[in-house]
C-alpha cells in the first residue's frame, strides 16, 4: 500500500526518463511550493463561494413564498451577469499566462506593460457591458427565462449590479496580473475584504437591521456594488504603494504615465494570442450554461430556487479546483518561462494529486450531511427531499470536477487555450444543453437529469483534457 501511495505522490514517478532536463527538488519541497501558492487562491475562492452561499441563506431567510422567488431571482440573473464578464474572464486568462511567462524569464518591464495596457481594454469593454446591462436589464432577465412572478425582482438585482461590473472588472485584471507572479496571498486578502463588506450590508439591507431600511433584493444588490468597489480599490492600492515584504511584492507597479497605457503591438500579440482562443472557450462556457440555465428556468420557480441552492453548494467544490487551478495555471507558466518544461509537468501533476485529496473528502462531506446542507437555506420537506437526492450527484461530480479544472488550469498556464476552448465547445455548450433537455423534458427526468447532464459533460471534459496533458506538446507554447 506505501509503494503504491509512494508511486501516485512522488514526483519521481511522475516523469518519462525523455522529459527531465535536470536535477528534480525533494518531492516534499514541490508539495510545499504547490500548497503554498495554492492555498491563498483556494481560501480566496472558497470565501467567494460560500458569501454566495451566505448570500443565498440570508435572502432564503425572508422566509415563505417571499424567500423562494428572492433566490430564484437571483440565481436567473447568474449566467446573464457571466455572459457580460466573458470578455474581461477571457482577458484575464491571457494577462495571468503572459505575466507569468514574463516572471519565470524575469522580465519586469513586460510583465508591467501587460498590466498596463490589459486595464486600458478592460476599461472600455466593462463601460460598455456594464451600460448594457443596466439599460437592458429587463430584456436580459426575459431572454434568460424569467417567469412574471420573479421579473421584477430580478431586473432590479441585475441593473444594480451592473454598475458594480465596472469595478469587479477592472480589479480582475490587477488580481490576474498578481497571480501570475505567484502573489495570489493579494488576491485573496482583496477579496475577503470585499466579501466581509458584502456580508455585512447584506445583514444589515436585505431584512432592514440597526435602523437601516429593509431593500431585501435591492438591498443584496447594492451590497455586492459596494463589495465590488472596496475590492478594486484594495487592488489600486496595492500595485500603487510598496510593499515592504520584497521585491516579489514589488514586482507589479501601476505607472501614473499616460503614455504607458497605449497598446503595443508586441504586447498586445501575446495577450491576444491567448486570450483569444480563451474568449472563443467563454462564449462556448456562456451559451451552453446559458441555455442550460434556461432549460431548467422552464421547470419553474420552485426547481429554480432548488437548483440554485445545489448550485451555491455544487460552487464550495469548484472553489478548490480553482485555487488549485489558479496556481498550477502560475506555476506551469513560470516554469516554461524559466525553460524547465519538466518541472512544469511536475507541477501540473501534483496539483492534481492535491485536487484529488480534497474532492475525495468532499464527496463524504456532501453525501453524509446533504440533508443538513440543503436544510440550511430552507424548511419546506418537498425541496429538502429533491434537494438531498441532488447531493449524491453532487458528491460524483466534485471529484470529476475538480481535476477537470485543475488540469484546465495547467493547460491555460501554457497557453494551450484552443484546446480547453474546444473541450468547452464540446462538453458545455453541446453535450450538456442537449442531454438536459432530453434528461428533463422527453425523459421526464426533471430537476435530477439536468444534473445528471453535468456529470456527463464534466467527465467528458475531465478525459479530454487529461489525454491533452498527457501527451506534452502542450509544454513546448510559445507565448
Amino acid at each position: 500500500m506505501i509503494n503504491i501511495l509512494r508511486r501516485i505522490f512522488s514526483i519521481n514517478y511522475m516523469l518519462k526518463s525523455h522529459q527531465r532536463i535536470s536535477e528534480l527538488p525533494r518531492t516534499k519541497d514541490v508539495y510545499k511550493v504547490t500548497f503554498k501558492t495554492a492555498w491563498p487562491s483556494a481560501l480566496e475562492s472558497f470565501f467567494v463561494g460560500f458569501i454566495g452561499l451566505v448570500d443565498t441563506i440570508m435572502i432564503g431567510a425572508l422566509g415563505g413564498a417571499l424567500g423562494t422567488r428572492a433566490i430564484a431571482a437571483i440565481g436567473i440573473t447568474g449566467q446573464p451577469r457571466m455572459i457580460l464578464y466573458t470578455f474581461v474572464f477571457s482577458l484575464n486568462v491571457g494577462v495571468t499566462a503572459v505575466v507569468a511567462r514574463r516572471k519565470g524569464e524575469n522580465d519586469r518591464k513586460r510583465a508591467n506593460e501587460t498590466l498596463y495596457q490589459s486595464l486600458a481594454v478592460c476599461f472600455f469593454i466593462v463601460i460598455i457591458m456594464g451600460a448594457l446591462g443596466f439599460i437592458f436589464a429587463e430584456q436580459f432577465m426575459r431572454l434568460a427565462g424569467a417567469q412574471d412572478d420573479i421579473m421584477d425582482f430580478a431586473s432590479d438585482y441585475f441593473r444594480i449590479t451592473s454598475v458594480g461590473f465596472i469595478f469587479a472588472g477592472l480589479g480582475m485584471v490587477i488580481n490576474a496580473s498578481q497571480r501570475g507572479i505567484g502573489n495570489t496571498k493579494i488576491s485573496m486578502h482583496t477579496n475577503i475584504v470585499a466579501n466581509i463588506v458584502n456580508v455585512t450590508l447584506n445583514f444589515l439591507l436585505i431584512s432592514g437591521r440597526f435602523g437601516f431600511p429593509r431593500l431585501e433584493v435591492r438591498g443584496a444588490a447594492i451590497a455586492t456594488v459596494a463589495s465590488n468597489l472596496v475590492m478594486f480599490l484594495i487592488c489600486v492600492i496595492k500595485v500603487v504603494r510598496k510593499n515592504n515584504n520584497g521585491e516579489e511584492y514589488n514586482f507589479l507597479k501601476l505607472s501614473k504615465k499616460i503614455k504607458e497605457y497605449i497598446p503595443k503591438f508586441d504586447t498586445m500579440r501575446s495577450i491576444i494570442n491567448v486570450s483569444s482562443s480563451a474568449l472563443v472557450e467563454q462564449l462556448c462556457l456562456r451559451v451552453g450554461f446559458f441555455i442550460f440555465a434556461r432549460i431548467i428556468a422552464g421547470l419553474g420557480t420552485v426547481p429554480l430556487s432548488t437548483h440554485h441552492m445545489c448550485m451555491n453548494i455544487l460552487s464550495i467544490s469548484f472553489t478548490f479546483g480553482d485555487g488549485l487551478g489558479i496556481a498550477a495555471s502560475s506555476l506551469v507558466g513560470r516554469n516554461l518561462g524559466a525553460k524547465r518544461p519538466d518541472m512544469a509537468i511536475i507541477y501540473g501533476k501534483v496539483s492534481q494529486r492535491m485536487a484529488l485529496m480534497v474532492s475525495t473528502l468532499l464527496f463524504f462531506i456532501f453525501t453524509f450531511g446533504r440533508y443538513f446542507l440543503i436544510g440550511l437555506f430552507t424548511d419546506d420537506p418537498n425541496i429538502i427531499s429533491v434537494g438531498a437526492m441532488l447531493m449524491i450527484v453532487i458528491a460524483v461530480i466534485s471529484p470529476v470536477q475538480t481535476s477537470q479544472v485543475v488540469i484546465s488550469g495547467s493547460l491555460r498556464g501554457a497557453g494551450d487555450t484552443k484546446f480547453v476552448a474546444v473541450t468547452s465547445l464540446i462538453g458545455v455548450a453541446i453535450l450538456r444543453p442537449f442531454l438536459s433537455w432530453l434528461f428533463c423534458y422527453p425523459f421526464g427526468f426533471g430537476l435530477i437529469g439536468a444534473w445528471i447532464s453535468i456529470l456527463f459533460d464534466q467527465t467528458l471534459r475531465l478525459f479530454l483534457n487529461f489525454w491533452r496533458f498527457a501527451k506534452g506538446e502542450w509544454t513546448s507554447k510559445k507565448v
